[in-house]
């Protein structure tokens, strides 16, 4: 199980973050002008449209019955309560992160993205009392560290930001506090919720409707970028159209194995997983663009894999200890 969900995870969402890149870097124009898409939000609402529909697919077929999600939802306030403390951490970190490029560079906003490890077992630790056996902290660091040392050893591109330094990192803080708290949220809720038979399709179809719902709902009525989005297809054709829907589909695809992976084994091994796809997308990158690591990025690379190997080293002897 947990070699189809690595898998399906990895091979849907490189491709999901090759489409991710050419929608923020392309430019669209069919004539000599520029035009580079810049409206992440109609983005973020088609991505949980798409995994709301694929989820309730997905609800259907495991219980052999049509679902809705917003059935289930309102069945019990308790449990509502948490889907939307979940779905509005989920809905206000991202644009959140996003206002931080605002004030710092690219490699600091994707270094801080991808150190995920500590902010959610810090917010499981905190808020809801969870304790850790000692190598979890040392797979936490290790991959953490790895992830700094790769990305701060890459030589970063001149990029157009204010400055305001300390601005910015308040933003990625509250950010990755609430990542924090979506992942650990939803650990608690597994964990309080197996009499009522809640599973990761549940989780995926709930919080993407609700999801939907607050995205669009904020983007309609406090932005302009549906507007933006018309005149761009308008004035640039519709290729920015089938990337973004491809970009949802992919993305909806993933989460399936996202949550069958949350459901199992839990949110510090998602997110070792999730970082480490990020790490391998940076490879992929490397080598199909000819750029060279130099020593303290395969340093790296090499301690991200061994926290990796730890990680299922430790996964794979509980394992047998329960079988013996």
């Amino acid at each position: 199980m947990l070699v189809v969900c690595v898998a399906g995870i990895y091979g849907s969402f490189l491709s999901w973050s090759y489409l991710q890149e050419k929608i923020s870097s392309k430019n669209y124009s069919s004539e000599d002008d520029e035009a580079y898409f810049k409206a992440p939000l109609i983005i973020n609402s088609v991505q949980a449209f798409f995994a709301m529909l694929v989820g309730t697919a997905y609800m259907s077929v495991k219980s052999r019955r049509l679902e809705i999600p917003a059935y289930f939802l309102f069945q019990d306030k308790k449990m509502l309560w948490n889907f939307v403390l979940i779905a509005l951490s989920q809905a206000v970190s991202s644009p959140i992160a996003y206002q931080s490029l605002n004030h710092l560079d690219y490699l600091f906003y994707l270094l801080a993205k991808s150190c995920k490890l500590i902010p959610v077992m810090l917010v499981h630790r905190l808020l809801y009392g969870s304790k850790f056996a000692t190598y979890k902290y040392v797979v936490a660091g290790l991959v953490t560290f790895g992830v700094v040392v790769f990305s701060i050893s890459n030589k970063a591109k001149a990029t157009s930001n204010d400055g305001r330094i300390l601005l910015g990192f308040a933003y990625l803080f509250v950010s990755l506090l609430l990542d924090g708290l979506t992942n650990s949220t939803q650990d608690q809720l597994f964990s309080k919720s197996q009499s009522k038979n809640i599973t990761g399709a549940h989780l995926m179809a709930g919080l993407n409707l609700l999801n939907a719902v607050f995205t669009f709902s904020y983007t309609v009525l406090f932005t302009r970028q549906f507007d933006y989005f018309r005149q761009f297809v308008v004035d640039n054709g519709p290729e920015v159209v089938q990337d973004i829907l491809m970009f949802g589909l992919l993305g909806s695809l993933g989460q399936i194995f996202i949550f069958l992976t949350l459901e199992n084994f839990g949110s510090l091994l998602l997110v070792t997983i999730t970082v480490t796809r990020k790490m391998f997308s940076m490879c992929l990158s490397v080598f199909l663009f000819g750029h060279q690591l130099n020593a303290s990025q395969w340093f790296g690379l090499l301690t991200v894999f061994v926290g990796i190997f730890l990680e299922s080293f430790y996964k794979m002897f509980a394992h047998q200890k329960k079988i013996d």
